[in-house]
């Protein structure tokens, strides 16, 4: 897998999808399916704070897709949401495992808080719905968002994530607990996995962060930066690819692709395979998965 030669060039790697086991909307199974359909090599699964989704996706695997084990961890920079995107860690290393179940139970408790405020805010949004849309413990706002849509009170995804409803700050937003990031680098790279900030520069102002504040977590030790996604501009790819490349980091292209409220964009950005092998070959802690059932590449 860490090959470069001239056929490895042809491979399409897609480092960031979602599944219902998160805020996704297809199952594990279906998602690697689609990925195949869609002619990528290569797929990470990335749910929020879970890796519930891992066997299904593995057990599925159709031929010629190799999938990454990974995650997307919920951070907190300056008062502010951070991503990062684990790969091949082991999720059974104590202290990471520990972090991921209190991550997740506030998510619930954070989720009902929300919920509550919107009723009070006349959106007739019940805990209930909001729960069989979220078929995982990895309760999120786009459950939330979902189940706005199902009760009339809006009509798109995209308007729940304003200030009127539940954006960060909103009428109905809550806070939650959340992983400082350097130290999720730190537990990450503990379980022998590899991070990449996700999307640092997307269109929704919580998520955009500094050259500074990349040039840090560099030194705490991020592997790569999420550099082509689709809520990035070209002039902050072009930038975002050149810091990569000043701190020696892997510049990565993704989908971050989560069913239907994202069109089913699966392979939309994809990572070149030297980016690929540069952030696989700082792993120890888990293994590629291949869909010849047991046997693992690396």
């Amino acid at each position: 897998m860490t090959d470069t030669s001239e056929a490895t060039h042809a491979m399409r790697i897609d480092l960031h999808s979602h599944s219902d086991a998160s805020d996704g909307t297809r199952p594990p199974a279906e998602v690697v399916r689609r990925a195949r359909e869609r002619g990528l090599d290569v797929l990470a699964l990335t749910d929020h704070d879970t890796v519930a989704g891992w066997d299904e996706a593995a057990a599925a695997l159709p031929d010629g897709l190799t999938l990454v084990p990974g995650i997307e961890l919920s951070c907190h920079e300056d008062g502010r949401s951070l991503h990062l995107l684990g790969y091949l860690f082991d999720p059974d290393e104590p202290e990471l495992a520990a972090e991921l179940a209190r991550i997740r139970n506030d998510r619930l408790i954070r989720a009902q808080g929300m919920v509550d405020r919107l009723r009070g805010l006349g959106v007739d949004v019940t805990w209930g719905m909001v729960r069989a849309l979220a078929k995982g413990e990895a309760v999120g706002r786009p459950h939330i968002a979902r189940a706005m849509i199902e009760a009339g009170a809006i009509e798109t995804h995209d308007e729940a994530f304003t200030e009127q409803w539940i954006a960060q700050g909103g009428r109905a937003y809550v806070e939650r607990y959340a992983l400082d990031p350097v130290r999720a680098i730190g537990l990450v790279r503990a379980a022998g996995g590899v991070c990449v900030l996700a999307h640092p520069r997307a269109r929704r102002s919580e998520y955009v962060f500094s050259d500074e504040v990349i040039e840090r977590l560099a030194a705490a030790g991020l592997a790569g930066i999420e550099a082509d996604h689709p809520d990035h501009v070209p002039e902050d790819r072009a930038r975002l690819r050149g810091l990569a490349a000043a701190l020696g980091l892997a510049a990565t292209g993704s989908s971050d692709d989560h069913g239907a409220p994202t069109g089913d964009r699966l392979g939309s950005e994809t990572t070149g395979p030297e980016a690929f092998a540069q952030l696989i070959a700082g792993a120890s802690g888990g293994d590629l998965r291949v869909p010849d059932r047991g046997r693992e590449a690396r």
